[in-house]
C-alpha cells in the first residue's frame, strides 16, 4: 500500500525547502498546500505574533469515515529545523541512507515525520481504509525551545490523545517520559576596585559566582533530575587589573519530576543568595519553567495501543525516558495524553543526519497500524 518512491521523493521535495527556526514562511505555504490538496482542512493560530517566528502552528483535520465513532486521535511534527540547513541537497545512497552533501544538516528532524504523515493520508484515501478524526499538528519554532508550541491556545486542538513522530531511536521506541525544563538567569553584582593598588576595597563577582556554583548540585543530580551552567561571563577582555563586578550566569534544571525540578531551582537559588550575603555581595536569581514533564508506563492506554500498533507493524516496542524535551511536552501540559515515538533519524543536529529508507517506510507503517487500533475500537 505504501509507495516507496512516492515516500522518498515527497521527504526529499521537504528538506530542501529552506527552513531554519525562525524562517518558516515557505514551508508553511507549501505545507498548507499539501494537506488542502489531499481534502484536509486547514487551520491556522496567531503563535507567530508572539513567537517572531515566520509561521503560525498549523492544524490539518481528516474527517472520520462515516459511521465510524471512536476517540479523536493526533498526530504532530514540527517544520522547523537547526542550523546549517540552508541549501540542503539530499543524496540517495546506495547503502539505503539518505544523507545531505556533509555542507548542512538533512532535516529529517523533524520532515521524516511530515512525510510519514503525508503518505499515510494517501494510503488511507486510495484504500478506503476506515478511520476516525485525525487532527496532523505542525508546528514552528520547535528547535527554538519549543516556542511554538509554548505559544499555542489548548482551544485548537481537537483530539483525545496522540503522539508525536519527532523522537530518536529505533523504529518501535516509546518516550514515555520526558523532564520538565526551567531556563535560570543570574547575576551577580560585587564592587570594582584596582586589582594591584586595593584589591581588599573590591568584591570580585567572578569569586562570588563561582564559590555559589561550586555548592550547587549539578550535573546528573539523581535518575530523575540534571543540571547545567551553561554559560558563565563577566569582566572586560584583557582588562586584569579590574576586581570584577558584575557577572551573569545561565543555567538550567530538567527532571521528569515536576516537583524535582522545583527543588533544583530552589537549591540553586540558595546556594545564590547565601554565597552573595556572605560575601556582601547582590545576586538577581530569575527562572522561567519553559515546558511541563510528563511521564507514562506501559499500562496507559496512549502506551497500550501503541505497543499493539507496533507489533501489528512488525516492530519491537520498547519503552524509554528521554532527557529532552518536545512538543508532546506541551500537549500532554495541554491535558491531553501524547507519547513521542522514534522515527529513525540518526545524528541530529549534525552535517552526518541521516535516515534509512526502510525506516521512513516504517514509520509511515506504524502511523497507519496506529490509526486501524484506534479504528476498531
Amino acid at each position: 500500500m505504501i509507495q516507496q518512491n512516492r515516500l522518498v521523493a515527497e521527504f526529499v521535495e521537504l528538506v530542501q525547502i529552506d527552513s531554519e527556526t525562525t524562517k518558516e514562511q515557505e514551508i508553511s505555504r507549501i505545507l498548507k498546500e499539501k494537506f488542502t490538496s489531499l481534502g484536509l482542512t486547514v487551520q491556522e493560530d496567531d503563535s507567530s505574533e508572539r513567537t517572531g517566528h515566520g509561521s503560525n502552528n498549523l492544524f490539518f483535520t481528516l474527517p472520520a469515515t462515516e459511521g465510524v465513532s471512536v476517540p479523536k486521535l493526533f498526530f504532530t511534527s514540527h517544520m522547523d529545523t537547526v542550523t546549517p540547513g540552508a541549501g540542503i541537497k539530499p543524496q540517495i545512497g546506495d547503502d539505503g541512507y539518505i544523507r545531505s552533501d556533509g555542507t548542512t544538516i538533512l532535516g529529517a528532524d523533524d520532515k521524516a515525520g511530515i512525510a510519514a504523515m503525508l503518505e499515510a493520508i494517501r494510503v488511507l484515501k486510495e484504500n478506503n481504509l476506515p478511520h476516525g478524526q485525525i487532527q496532523f499538528v505542525i508546528t514552528a519554532g520547535e528547535e527554538a525551545g519549543l516556542k511554538g508550541s509554548r505559544a499555542m491556545d489548548p482551544k485548537w486542538m481537537d483530539a483525545d490523545f496522540g503522539y508525536a513522530l519527532d523522537s530518536n531511536g529505533d523504529i518501535g521506541d516509546i518516550a514515555v517520559a520526558a523532564p520538565t525544563q526551567a531556563k535560570i538567569h543570574i547575576t551577580f553584582w560585587g564592587r570594582s576596585a584596582h586589582a594591584g593598588v586595593n584589591p581588599e576595597a573590591g568584591i570580585s563577582a567572578i569569586t562570588v559566582a563561582s564559590r555559589a556554583v561550586s555548592k550547587m548540585p549539578l550535573g546528573r543530580v539523581d535518575n530523575e533530575t540534571t543540571a547545567n551552567i551553561g554559560r558563565f561571563a563577566g569582566g572586560v577582555e584583557g582588562a586584569t587589573n579590574i576586581v570584577v563586578d558584575r557577572v551573569t550566569l545561565e543555567a538550567e534544571a530538567r527532571s521528569i519530576v515536576n516537583e524535582k525540578m522545583y527543588a533544583q531551582v530552589e537549591a540553586m537559588k540558595q546556594a545564590c543568595e547565601q554565597t552573595a550575603a556572605d560575601a556582601g555581595a547582590k545576586v538577581e536569581f530569575k527562572s522561567e519553567v519553559i515546558y511541563p514533564a510528563y511521564m507514562y508506563d506501559e499500562t496507559a492506554p496512549v502506551v497500550k495501543l501503541a505497543m499493539q500498533a507496533l507489533e501489528k507493524a512488525g516492530c519491537t516496542p520498547r519503552t524509554f525516558h528521554s532527557g529532552g524535551g518536545s512538543d508532546a511536552n506541551m500537549f500532554n501540559g495541554f491535558g491531553i495524553p501524547t507519547v513521542n515515538l522514534a522515527i529513525g533519524y540518526i545524528d541530529i543536529h549534525t552535517t552526518q543526519e541521516r535516515i534509512k529508507i526502510s525506516d521512513m517506510v516504517k514509520s509511515t507503517e506504524v502511523v497507519l497500524s496506529i490509526v486501524q487500533q484506534v479504528a476498531q475500537g
